[in-house]
C-alpha cells in the first residue's frame, strides 16, 4: 500500500500543467470531455531523460525521442529496462524530462495509472473503502459516493465484494479493484504499466478486454503481445531509443526478431 500519490491526476485549465508539460487550451478553458470517445493529442517534443547515479555519473534513460500520439489505443513493448516505462511515466506526468516538453491538445488530460502490482495503487483496507477515497475530491456527499462506489463495483462484476478487506481478493479482483479507483477519477486517458503481468491467462484476457472497452485514450507497456497486437499502433523500445513505430503485426514481428537477437535486459 502507498499514499495518494500513485493515483495520478491531471488537471486541465484549473491546475498549471506538470513540468516539462504544456496545455495547448489552457487559455481558453477547454478540456476533454469526461466520459465517451474522444481525441487526444500527445506531442512528446525532444524528449531526454537522464539521472545521477551514486558515483556520480549519468545514465540516460530516453534518448531525444519526438512523436506525436492521437490513435484510441497504443501499445509499447520492450525488453526490461528499454525506457517504456519511463514514457509512460513521462505522460502521466510522474516523472519530468531532463530536457524537452510533452504537449497535450485540446487540454492536458486527467490521466489514470494502472501498475502492474496493483498494492501499489490500493490505499484502503477495504474495496469499497478504496474506491470511495478516488472519490473524495470530486463527490462531496459521502451517500453520493457510497452510490457511484457501488455502480462502479457492479459494472466490474465486483459489487458483492464492497466491503470485503483486499487480502481477500483474487489477482485478478485486486487488479479490477485498481481499474475501479481510477474509473472513479473519471479519467480521460488511461495510462497501463504491464497490467496484466500478474494474471493467469482467465484473467489476463479479461482484463485486456475491459480497458480496450473504455472509451478513453489508452497508453500501455506490455510483454503480453497478444494485447499488443489489439492496439492501434505500436512502438518498440530498445535501450532507451524508440526502434519501431507501426502498426501492431508489422511492428511485433520485428520486435520478435530483435528479442531473438539480444539478451533480456539489455
Amino acid at each position: 500500500m502507498t499514499d495518494g500519490a500513485t493515483r495520478s491526476t491531471l488537471k486541465g485549465a484549473d491546475a498549471p500543467a506538470h513540468p516539462g508539460q504544456s496545455n495547448e487550451a489552457v487559455q481558453s478553458g477547454s478540456r476533454v470531455p469526461a466520459s465517451g470517445p474522444q481525441r487526444l493529442v500527445t506531442e512528446v517534443d525532444a524528449v531526454h531523460v537522464a539521472v545521477d547515479l551514486p558515483d556520480g555519473s549519468r545514465r540516460t534513460i530516453l534518448h531525444e525521442l519526438s512523436l506525436t500520439l492521437d490513435e484510441p489505443v497504443v501499445a509499447v513493448v520492450g525488453a526490461n529496462g528499454s525506457g517504456k516505462s519511463t514514457l509512460l511515466r513521462l505522460v502521466a506526468g510522474l516523472v519530468a524530462p531532463t530536457a524537452g516538453e510533452i504537449r497535450f491538445s485540446p487540454a492536458v488530460p486527467r490521466s489514470g495509472f494502472i501498475f502492474a502490482n496493483p498494492q501499489a495503487q490500493i490505499i484502503m483496507p477495504v474495496v469499497g473503502e478504496d474506491i470511495e477515497f478516488s472519490l473524495r475530491e470530486t463527490v462531496k456527499s459521502r451517500a453520493e459516493r457510497t452510490r457511484r462506489m457501488r455502480e462502479i463495483l457492479t459494472q466490474l462484476e465486483l459489487g458483492h465484494r464492497a466491503e470485503s478487506s483486499v487480502y481477500e481478493l483474487s489477482s485478478g479482483e485486486r487488479q479490477k479493484v485498481a481499474l475501479a479507483g481510477v474509473l472513479a477519477t473519471e479519467p480521460e486517458l488511461v495510462i497501463a504499466d504491464e497490467p496484466t503481468t500478474l494474471l493467469d491467462l482467465r484473467n489476463a484476457a479479461e482484463f485486456r478486454r475491459r480497458l480496450l472497452e473504455l472509451q478513453v485514450p489508452l497508453l500501455l507497456a506490455t510483454h503480453d503481445l497478444e494485447f499488443a497486437a489489439q492496439a492501434d499502433r505500436v512502438l518498440v523500445f530498445d535501450q532507451g531509443r524508440l526502434v519501431d513505430d507501426d502498426e501492431p503485426a508489422a511492428a511485433i514481428a520485428r520486435y520478435r526478431r530483435l528479442a531473438l537477437q539480444e539478451p533480456e535486459g539489455r
